[in-house]
């Protein structure tokens, strides 16, 4: 099995490198929108939440999620005084293509990560990596920033802390931490009953 290494110092990503600059973050919003914003001041659109994935898992071209999807119980609509809707756009190389045809760093990002998860199935991360940045300066995907700040889009994605293996290690020290609350119960007397409605109240949200 493999292990997971993690970075919980890494505070960044390539992603946020890349689009941090107030141009390349303008491309991206535009390829996103279909709009042609630039950098004079002007009336602005109602904001709206975005998440870009570029995970593993299986996820549609775009999601809408809900805040209210998470709370414990329905709310009748008018007791949902707090409400958050997120977009969610699959951003991996073939999906939504219409976003990379738009922004050329978008399609330069997703191109790049597309090869590190490939070669990293033949060869060990810090090589598949190097790799990567090679054959994309090679091929003149990202050429310039890669150019700048190789040595930082290496660091990041050989020891950062990766979303996908982040959620992995929480669910598994969750369920570790349930077991052994579980076996701790059990020593003390619990009965299933008595165990499944201790360990519901702890699920419910706190009142504040």
């Amino acid at each position: 099995m493999t292990e997971i290494n993690t970075n919980r110092k890494y505070k960044s990503s390539v992603f946020t490198l890349l689009f941090g600059e107030k141009n390349n973050l303008l491309e991206l919003y535009n390829a996103i929108e279909n709009t042609n914003y630039g950098t004079k001041k002007i009336t602005i659109p109602n904001p709206e939440f975005i998440v870009l994935y570029n995970g593993d898992e299986e996820c549609p071209d775009k999601q809408v999620m809900k805040l209210s999807d998470m709370f414990s119980e329905p709310l009748p609509e008018s007791l949902a005084n707090l409400e958050l809707v997120v977009n969610v756009y699959n951003i991996n190389k073939g999906r939504n293509e219409e976003f990379a045809i738009r922004s050329e760093k978008l399609k330069g990002y997703e191109i790049f990560i597309y090869l590190v998860k490939e070669y990293v199935k033949s060869m060990d991360r810090d090589s598949a990596i190097k790799r990567a940045i090679g054959d994309c300066i090679r091929q003149d995907v990202l050429k310039d920033f890669l150019k700048e700040h190789g040595s930082e889009v290496h660091n990041m994605l050989l020891s950062g802390w990766n979303w996908d293996d982040a959620k992995r290690v929480w669910q598994r020290e969750a369920r570790e931490d349930r077991d052994e609350e579980i076996l701790d119960l059990i020593d003390k007397g619990y009965t299933s009953a008595d165990i499944k409605n201790h360990l519901s109240k702890q699920t419910r949200p706190a009142t504040v």
